[in-house]
């Protein structure tokens, strides 16, 4: 048998014994093996007409694909700031957790959405619960991960984080996931390469999956936010977590109050559903949800506070604080947790009011709901 390929492995022509007419083999991904008849004897028709059933195949295929495109009420590439969402588009992020939630109870986690696609987890800066939770989320959907961490990385050796950056998109990656100490880098990062990008944490600027998760952890306990009274207390001041709840939660229409020491409040936080309260007491009456944040030690004891043993005295969380609160208030911590220092340590382990533990489990499903719909956007609208 003679054979001739045209496109590697993927088009080929060939003769079989006795017979002098070309055949035509095409084989797209994931498809069986497509035979045809040329019909001619000629070995350049035989190529020109492989050729054009071939892009015919290829086009056809497309459009499948496109068709098979999701329309999502969140419409972006990136995820970047918590401040421009819209209700909708936070609820698109919530609704499309809600299956993966279910799917990651099941015994076997492996689906093959995002079978070759490439995920990179570009953190900088410290992490364990978000940088897992993107690995496990990625994993379970099919991707590819690369873990690239500071140490790794050829920034150590002098590199500029931009050429870093402009080497890692030639790789053409899908989805880059960003943490990194300066503010506002994952903007930047988004404006210069092809792939999706999602802010892990830029300093105290935002942390905006952290923020839906946190939000898709009320949902599933009150269902509505409508009447909801969240307290967030700590340094807000430092805290992207914070900045990021407080946008996402009013938006979503529960009433905020936050509670800290003066030192520690922004002095721009001026929204209709935002009160906030430099004492526990008065801030968490008729609160259902109190959300702890970690203090940044380095930032607040000798400059805010006199010590640890103050802080928690006056602003860190346990059982005769948290009486302050509605009945049977939640209590809630990005972590990781200063033990003694944000809040009791019986009370975070207590599973009748703690949700800390669930807020992990919400994280793996709603980075893989943000994975999907990125990945979706970025095939449908293009880089």
């Amino acid at each position: 048998m003679k054979k001739i390929n045209l496109k590697e492995d993927h088009l080929q022509i060939y003769k079989r014994e006795n017979s002098n007419v070309w055949q035509i083999k095409i084989k797209l991904p994931h498809k069986k093996a497509l035979r045809i008849s040329s019909r001619t004897k000629v070995l350049e028709d035989a190529k020109n007409i492989a050729l054009h059933k071939y892009n015919f195949f290829i086009k056809e295929r497309k459009n499948i694909d496109k068709n098979s495109e999701k329309n999502f009420q969140y419409k972006k590439i990136h995820l970047i700031e918590s401040k421009n969402l819209k209700k909708n588009e936070i609820e698109c992020f919530l609704i499309e957790s809600n299956k993966y939630i279910k799917f990651n109870k099941q015994n076997i986690k492996k689906s093959n959405l995002l079978k070759g696609r490439t995920v990179f987890n570009l953190f900088f800066e410290d992490s364990t619960r978000t940088r897992t939770s993107f690995e496990v989320a990625a994993k379970r959907l099919g991707a590819d991960l690369i873990n690239v961490a500071l140490k790794d990385s050829s920034i150590n050796k002098g590199e500029t984080l931009f050429d870093t950056m402009t080497t890692i998109n030639s790789m053409d990656p899908d989805v880059l996931i960003v943490r990194h100490p300066e503010e506002g880098i994952s903007k930047k990062i988004s404006k210069i390469v092809k792939a999706c990008v999602i802010n892990a944490g830029d300093g105290s600027h935002e942390h905006p999956t952290q923020a839906l998760l946190d939000a898709l952890t009320i949902k599933k306990k009150f269902g509505s936010f409508a009447k909801l009274k969240i307290a967030i207390c700590g340094d807000i001041l430092h805290s992207r977590v914070a900045k990021s709840n407080i946008e996402i939660l009013s938006t979503l229409g529960a009433k905020i109050n936050i509670i800290g020491p003066k030192t520690l409040i922004p002095k721009d936080i001026q929204q209709p559903n935002i009160k906030i309260y430099n004492n526990m007491k008065a801030g968490l009456k008729n609160c259902d949800i109190v959300m702890m944040l970690r203090i940044q030690k380095e930032r607040i004891v000798g400059k805010h506070i006199t010590n640890e043993k103050e802080y928690f005295n006056k602003f860190g969380l346990d059982y005769k604080k948290l009486g302050y609160a509605k009945k049977q208030a939640f209590v809630m911590h990005p972590g990781p947790m200063n033990r003694g220092v944000e809040i009791d340590s019986k009370l975070a382990d207590d599973v009748t009011r703690s949700l800390i533990q669930e807020q992990v489990s919400m994280g793996v499903a709603i980075r893989m709901a943000c994975l999907e719909i990125l990945i979706n956007n970025k095939d449908k609208y293009g880089s």
